[in-house]
């Protein structure tokens, strides 16, 4: 079923967004959003593992390869986190291109940096704190840009969307990776009944649930893949499609800049 996405309430006159299941300021959500990733840096990895069954490696994987980055590409990974797809990226972007991996939370980029340092990746990397909904880059700057399971997060999904676009050039990539909208209603059951166990997993293995609790709210807050599918094409990228990833609960979206 598709959804209808209101962008902002109105609240005492102020603006208001979701955080998980709650209604919040505008500005209180980018805060809020800080702390929870501020309490989980250090074990974000780990966390993955153990919520996804390691499934989260293999879709990142299929994503870069659908991602149309070739060897020499400029490209830009937003909310890349601790760094999975950017050394994915480094690696097919080679020597000769640039990778730009950024995160608007400080503490997730000083994680990326340290994981990425260990690596074995070409030396092709730059890393920028950057808000993904006022990007400080010239417009056309880059061949592709990609966002693994970090947009349901944004405050303005639609100004980070026109945002990229603008910093994409002409024929250039967007490439999405986030959760969705199972398919059947057996696995949405399973998928559910699973996804409840994650603030118990949060609590046991990093001393604080209420960032996972967070996390399944927001999954259930995001667009499923139509709604989203729609809101790429409003924000006038072309080619726009996805793909549903393990029987829907995660979701591959790409959209092009057009060309003219």
């Amino acid at each position: 079923m598709q959804m209808t996405i209101k962008k902002y309430n109105e609240m005492d006159g102020a603006r208001t967004t979701h955080f998980g299941f709650e209604t919040v300021g505008v500005d209180e959500k980018a805060e809020r959003i800080a702390e929870v990733f501020d309490a989980i840096s250090a074990k974000y990895d780990m966390m993955n593992d153990v919520m996804s069954l390691g499934t989260h490696r293999l879709v990142k994987w299929y994503a870069i390869q659908a991602s149309n980055i070739k060897p020499g590409s400029k490209v830009l990974d937003i909310a890349a986190g601790t760094g999975d797809l950017s050394r994915l990226i480094s690696r097919r972007v080679g020597p000769q291109g640039i990778v730009v991996h950024s995160d608007i939370n400080e503490q997730m980029l000083k994680a990326g940096r340290a994981r990425l340092s260990k690596a074995d990746i070409p030396n092709n990397m730059t890393f920028l704190q950057a808000d993904a909904e006022n990007l400080q880059f010239a417009d056309n700057s880059f061949d592709a840009v990609t966002i693994g399971y970090g947009i349901r997060n944004f405050t303005d999904k639609e100004q980070a969307q026109r945002e990229i676009l603008r910093v994409l050039k002409p024929g250039g990539q967007l490439t999405i990776i986030e959760f969705s909208r199972p398919t059947s209603r057996p696995l949405q059951m399973m998928a559910n009944a699973y996804s409840r166990l994650w603030p118990t997993f949060g609590q046991i293995l990093v001393g604080n649930c209420k960032p996972y609790r967070y996390l399944v709210e927001s999954i259930k807050m995001h667009p499923d893949q139509v709604t989203f599918k729609s809101m790429m094409q409003d924000a006038v990228y072309a080619h726009v499609t996805y793909e549903n990833l393990m029987g829907g609960i995660a979701a591959l979206h790409i959209g092009l800049k057009p060309k003219v």
